[in-house]
């Protein structure tokens, strides 16, 4: 096929063209956008500060050292969301304690725990102080919109160990080694000796009050009493290790308070009244970080798992040992409580009528000594 010169010519031009603009300078692209900058973290929040007041020294073996095993809970529990501090050995006097609790506020605690019934005033003054902080106090009865009352069910671990004396006793003759005629110590020895005569009903209690939370040598004293006395098993209402240890000394038991004291006599130590503060105080932490928490009062017990009577001496019998489980299911699921009537003080007056079962009000009222214990209640 022929193609015209015109054509032609239009198809050299065409292929000129294409040629120049193939030759030219290539356009450049346009610079990227640049990369955007990466968002600042969120600054980590403080630690939620919360401190811990003690009335005696956190190695006694007993109460504080309970109290601290449940400091060290918290810390286990929340790591770096909290930063706890703790006082040792400040008297219950008012103007020691108010003392610390002011300062442990002004230093930036927004949780305070008062570990002992005589902070209770203290406690109320510095509250009002300081309507930003959380106040707690343990076995009180008074509170405000920033203090709040917690509490242990001490008397159902004196009550199972009361079972375990009645059953160990050769004399029948039962001692308690007291420390302040409250009525939280008083329903202790009073559910001690409801434990023991629920399984020997000769079975008596002798009392000897040192007036002091913590005084080994005190408490090392009054147990040499009551052994003196005859009394072959001793429980005590004091902070240290210093019945347990004399027990050991004079060949009776003993019983572990509050902590399990096993290490201070080995075979003079039944078992522990072991008491689980970690249960309470990482509730409350949690309470606070997450701003549910209230004011109000708590008493926990066996049920919640704040209480337990554990750490058996390996030699005791096993119908001993089973016989406490038994009992524990009971008090928990309120098929057999502790203190149900007919029960009549040591004076023979009925306290509790007859198939009656005490209200918490009843209990934390109690001034008085029941059937089966010795001597009067202290004024």
């Amino acid at each position: 096929m022929k193609i015209s010169r015109r054509a032609s010519l239009t198809m050299l031009a065409t292929l000129a063209a294409a040629t120049l603009i193939g030759c030219g300078k290539k356009e450049e692209a346009a610079p990227a956008a640049p990369a955007a900058a990466p968002a600042a973290a969120a600054p980590a929040a403080d630690p939620l500060k919360v401190a811990f007041v003690y009335t005696g020294p956190v190695g006694d073996a007993g109460w504080t050292f309970a109290h601290d095993k449940g400091r060290k809970a918290v810390e286990e529990k929340f790591g770096d969301k909290v930063k706890t501090t703790f006082v040792e050995n400040i008297p219950e006097s008012a103007a020691d304690a108010e003392r610390v609790f002011r300062q442990l506020a002004t230093d930036g605690n927004k949780l305070i725990f008062g570990t002992t019934f005589g902070y209770m005033e203290a406690m109320l003054k510095v509250a009002k102080e300081f309507p930003d902080v959380k106040f707690e106090h343990a076995t009180g009865f008074k509170t405000a919109d920033n203090l709040a009352q917690y509490d242990v069910r001490t008397y159902e671990g004196a009550y199972l160990a009361g079972v375990v004396a009645g059953k160990m006793s050769k004399s029948g003759k039962l001692g308690v080694v007291a420390s302040v005629p409250i009525p939280e110590v008083i329903r202790n020895i009073d559910s001690f000796t409801l434990g023991a005569r629920s399984v020997n009903p000769k079975a008596t209690t002798a009392v000897v009050w040192v007036n002091k939370w913590f005084d080994p040598g005190k408490e090392r004293e009054a147990a040499t009493t009551l052994i003196g006395q005859g009394v072959d098993v001793l429980m005590q209402n004091t902070d240290s290790a210093a019945v347990v240890q004399t027990a050991q000394e004079k060949g009776v038991y003993a019983f572990g308070w509050d902590s399990d004291m096993t290490s201070f006599g080995p075979k003079a130590h039944l078992a522990a009244s072991m008491i689980n503060w970690g249960v309470y105080y990482t509730a409350r932490v949690q309470a606070v970080l997450d701003g549910s928490w209230k004011t109000g009062t708590s008493w926990i017990g066996l049920k919640e798992n704040g209480i337990d009577l554990a750490a058996f001496n390996p030699e005791l019998p096993a119908d001993v040992k089973s016989l406490v489980e038994e009992r524990k299911k009971g008090i928990v699921d309120g098929s057999a409580p502790i203190w149900k009537g007919p029960i009549k003080d040591n004076a023979g007056k009925e306290v509790l009528g007859k198939d009656a079962v005490a209200d918490d009000g009843f209990l934390h009222g109690i001034k008085f000594y029941v059937e089966g214990v010795d001597g009067k209640v202290p004024s």
